[in-house]
């Protein structure tokens, strides 16, 4: 019978470099301005995991998760728990070809995707490094050089949500993302919706976002009372029963965000009529990997996409980038320049919004390049 490979065997014959260090760090992203959401849920400063996977040929491969706090069942602090179960798995594997060695993670530890997440896109990394390509030459090659963006408007008084879209408007942005709930009365989301679209004018895009924080009633009474004023709604229910229910009752296009996480609910969302646009994020889905497979039907059902990530920086940005720039941009509704948000910045020579639009990474891989002195000294090294 023969024994397990050693590392040096195992690079031998397939070639590729292997996984020998995987180092994670915690790092506090302060957001430009505090972001005030319906069901009090706010977000200021959060904390972002960053890892490395190092191989034997000296190529790093870089991933980020970064868990809103009570936003979706996922939190920082329980990465490096989830990555420990399943380092073993990884020091000393193949990184080249993601999903093979992903799906050996998915059985050994069920669940968890924000935190496979992570390593998912590190994989991709390596795997494009090892190619010399751009990331996204191997997720369908560059479709577009640029990107469209939106503006995300934090749910505070009406007349100063009008003043932050009219400012983001000068900047060039056409469309916006107004917060909603964050005062509990549907009066008042009323009054966002038409002192914003007011504000812009007629013809960019806006639509209200609630966060899964409204119920039937108010965000019916609210899309109701705004539907002449050219709006869509993003997730405003917590099932998307409901969220179809105010669809058709109020006649607006609708836009799933937190509900949409495996391509089973990308189905049954269509199945229901309420997936006019949805956000695809990789620590929803898990990475890189199911992400790509979720792009691909939603170009199958004709939907149109925000390809991005919950919260984060320089890294998670760049891989919902390069996705979305090998995505035929008839789809790709918008993206967002995660990083333009919060400070610090990972690799401060990353991408950085230019007007309306934002490019996507060059360079082999993801093309950022975390600062070190920055990260200072990994909380978790496995070797």
């Amino acid at each position: 019978m023969t024994g397990p490979m050693s590392r040096t065997e195992a690079r031998s014959r397939s070639g590729n470099p292997v996984i020998r260090r995987l180092s994670l760090w915690t790092v506090p992203l302060t957001s430009h301005e505090t972001y005030h959401m319906a069901a009090g849920k706010t977000c200021a400063t959060v904390d972002t995991v960053v890892i490395a996977l190092e191989t034997d040929t000296g190529l790093t491969g870089w991933g980020e998760v970064c868990p809103i706090p009570h936003y979706l069942p996922a939190y920082a602090n329980g990465v490096a728990p989830a990555l420990q179960e399943v380092a073993h798995l990884l020091i000393g594997a193949d990184p080249v070809g993601p999903e093979a060695l992903m799906a050996k993670l998915d059985a050994w530890l069920m669940g968890h995707v924000y935190a496979k997440s992570a390593v998912d896109i590190a994989l991709w990394d390596l795997t494009a490094q090892v190619a010399g390509l751009p990331l996204y030459a191997l997720l369908g090659g560059k479709r577009s050089d640029q990107l469209p963006l939106y503006h995300s408007v934090t749910s505070v008084a009406p007349d100063e949500m009008a003043r932050i879209a009219r400012e983001a408007q000068k900047q060039g942005v056409t469309q916006f993302q107004a917060k909603l709930g964050a005062s509990g009365d549907w009066q008042t989301d009323v009054e966002r919706l038409v002192k914003v679209r007011e504000a812009i004018g007629e013809g960019p895009l806006l639509y209200g976002d609630w966060n899964c924080g409204a119920d039937r009633l108010h965000a019916t009474r609210v899309g109701r009372a705004v539907c002449d004023r050219d709006v869509m709604l993003e997730q405003p229910c917590r099932t998307l029963d409901e969220c179809a229910a105010v669809r058709s009752a109020t006649g607006l296009p609708m836009k799933i965000d937190e509900l949409a996480h495996d391509t089973a609910s990308l189905l049954e969302a269509q199945a229901l009529g309420c997936l006019d646009a949805v956000a695809l994020k990789l620590s929803k889905f898990g990475g890189l990997s199911a992400l790509r497979r979720a792009r691909d039907l939603c170009l199958h059902l004709g939907t149109k996409m925000c390809i991005e990530d919950t919260w984060g920086s320089d890294i998670a940005m760049a891989a919902a980038l390069h996705l979305a720039a090998a995505t035929d941009p008839r789809l790709v509704l918008n993206v967002c320049d995660l990083s333009g948000y919060v400070a610090p910045r990972l690799d401060p020579t990353a991408p950085t919004r230019i007007g309306a639009f934002i490019c996507p990474p060059q360079g082999p891989g993801l093309g950022v390049y975390p600062d070190r002195d920055l990260l200072g000294t990994p909380q978790l090294v496995l070797d």
